[in-house]
């Protein structure tokens, strides 16, 4: 009969030696279990602001106020974005169709649909994913690394109620607002920077887009800018108020809620495509 102990000792240091001699799946090992940590801490996250709904409610001043702070200071660089994002895309698209038997309005009618379609909803929400995203969880960090999270509770203020979901929601209705806000100056963009190079007059572009425009890609468009909208605020909430070590945690949080928010837009941008489309 061979000794347990032994047995055991050596199935144990077994296992060490070849973790430390095969780092990779040791560090695949550890990444898979972050990333199922991170989404059930979010998952209980949510959880808690779904909760949490009805009592920030009471607290409909502060939802205004990050109402203009995440939609209407935003609006510039979503303006700059999206000018750039038309003109860029008519002049690609006026080139590659350049020398071939199609009509000018060809141009007018690829541009359009897929401005409202894809760019109006995903540009816009990658900058401000940087923009808000950052923001937010800067905010949130500073404030639960200095204590003023706790100060908040011991105050017998819900902080989820009165921190997170009055972003949420001012997200969740201005995103669709500057997704409206984008199509339209892509669009002038693209059919303005159509003419100024000589591709195609602006009367022109807008007579192919009116000639393939289908109602349902605005609405489309439309659906998935307010998932990106929540998208990007509760995740920014959420690293924000799970920061911990200082100014280096609140470094690292903002840098996540970035990183991590924008992965979550593509990642939705195709399931909802495959889905819906």
């Amino acid at each position: 009969m061979p000794n347990v102990k032994f047995t055991t000792y050596v199935r144990k240091h077994r296992a060490i030696y070849h973790r430390r001699h095969n780092p990779e799946e040791l560090i695949s090992g550890h990444r898979i279990g972050r990333v199922l940590h991170g989404v059930g801490s979010y998952s209980l996250f949510m959880a808690k602001g779904l909760g949490a709904t009805r009592e920030s409610l009471r607290h409909s001043p502060i939802i205004f106020r990050q109402m203009v702070q995440l939609g209407v200071n935003s609006t510039p660089v979503v303006i700059m974005a999206s000018v750039f994002a038309g003109v860029v895309f008519t002049l690609q698209t006026a080139y590659q169709l350049e020398g071939s038997f199609l009509p000018p309005d060809t141009i007018g009618a690829v541009v359009v649909p897929t401005l409202i379609l894809e760019m109006a909803a995903l540009t816009p929400g990658l900058v401000l994913a940087s923009r808000i995203g950052a923001s937010i969880a800067a905010e949130l960090g500073t404030m639960k690394v200095t204590e003023q999270v706790d100060a908040l509770e011991a105050m017998g203020l819900n902080s989820i109620a009165y921190l997170v979901i009055p972003r949420i929601l001012a997200g969740i209705v201005m995103f669709p607002c500057m997704y409206v806000a984008s199509a339209m100056i892509s669009i002038a963009g693209g059919a303005i920077g159509g003419e100024v190079m000589g591709y195609l007059s602006v009367e022109t572009f807008i007579l192919g887009a009116k000639t393939w425009f289908i109602p349902f890609d605005a609405l489309f468009g439309l659906s998935k800018s307010l998932v990106f909208g929540f998208l990007i605020t509760s995740i920014a909430c959420w690293k924000g108020l799970t920061t911990a070590g200082g100014a280096d945690g609140v470094g690292k949080a903002t840098t996540d809620a970035v990183v991590i928010a924008c992965v979550n837009i593509l990642i939705a941008d195709y399931v909802m495509a495959e889905v819906i489309l």
